[in-house]
Parts: structure tokens; C-alpha cells; sequence
């Protein structure tokens, strides 16, 4: 196994990715208070457990809410704010996770065509996990 050169100072898209990785897990963890907390202030404490509260901060769809006591829940819990909280936390986390196989894949497979298609693929894969993502969020 081959070292990696040092990275060069100034931007490049290591540092970039480096830097996108830090900044996207925090903003994932932000995402999480934020969806918590806008929960508890539309009554979530009053009509869900703990377990559909998470599953709802994490990725809120009227399904995770429709077992539970909240009388009408197309009202408060299916509009854009909720779709635009969670097309941030799966793009973030999508991003964030394929960002470091693609770390793997650039620290482990040096100079190989394997890389080169690992890398294709990768970009594929993203690409399609996006695209479902958004597809399950605007329409269920």
C-alpha cells in the first residue's frame, strides 16, 4: 500500500470534500434539533411517542403519523416546510456517506481501472439515491 501525497494548501477538491464532510454532519445533526424541536412545537409531545417522533424528525411522511392520536395530520405535518427539511437531510446525508466510500475508494485503490469504474459507479449510485429520495418526498 502506497502513501498519499500530502494535500496541496488551498482549494482543491480534497480540501473541499474534507470541508464538506465536517460542515454536512454538523448540519445533519442541526437538521435533527431543528426537526425535534419544530415537532414539539406543533404538539408533537401530546400525540406521538418517542419512537415515531424520531422516525418522523428523521424522515417525516404522513405515514409515520397516521397510527398515532393527531386528529388531522395533512393539516400540520404535510406541507413544504416539512418536505424541504427532509430533501435537506437526505441530500446531506447521501452526500455525506457516498463523500467517504469515495474516500475509501481513492485511499485503498491506487492508479487501478477499478477506481476509475468504482468511482463511476459511486457517482451513478448518488445520482440514482437522489433521485429517489426526492421522487418518495413529493409524492407519498
Amino acid at each position: 500500500m502506497q502513501s498519499r501525497s500530502a494535500l496541496h494548501i488551498g482549494f482543491n477538491f480534497e480540501n473541499l470534500m474534507w470541508l464538506f464532510t465536517r460542515i454536512s454532519g454538523l448540519a445533519m445533526f442541526l437538521f435533527a434539533l431543528v426537526g425535534i424541536l419544530s415537532a414539539f412545537m406543533m404538539s408533537a409531545r401530546e400525540y406521538l411517542d418517542i419512537d415515531q417522533l424520531v422516525r418522523w424528525t428523521f424522515f417525516p411522511n404522513s405515514y409515520h403519523v397516521v397510527n398515532s392520536d393527531i386528529p388531522d395530520v395533512t393539516v400540520g405535518w404535510a406541507n413544504a416546510y416539512w418536505q424541504v427539511m427532509q430533501m435537506l437531510i437526505v441530500c446531506f446525508g447521501i452526500t455525506h456517506g457516498v463523500n467517504g466510500l469515495r474516500s475509501v475508494i481513492e485511499d485503498y485503490l491506487q492508479g487501478s481501472w477499478l477506481r476509475v469504474f468504482l468511482r463511476g459507479f459511486l457517482f451513478l449510485f448518488w445520482l440514482f439515491m437522489l433521485i429517489v429520495a426526492v421522487y418518495v418526498i413529493l409524492t407519498v
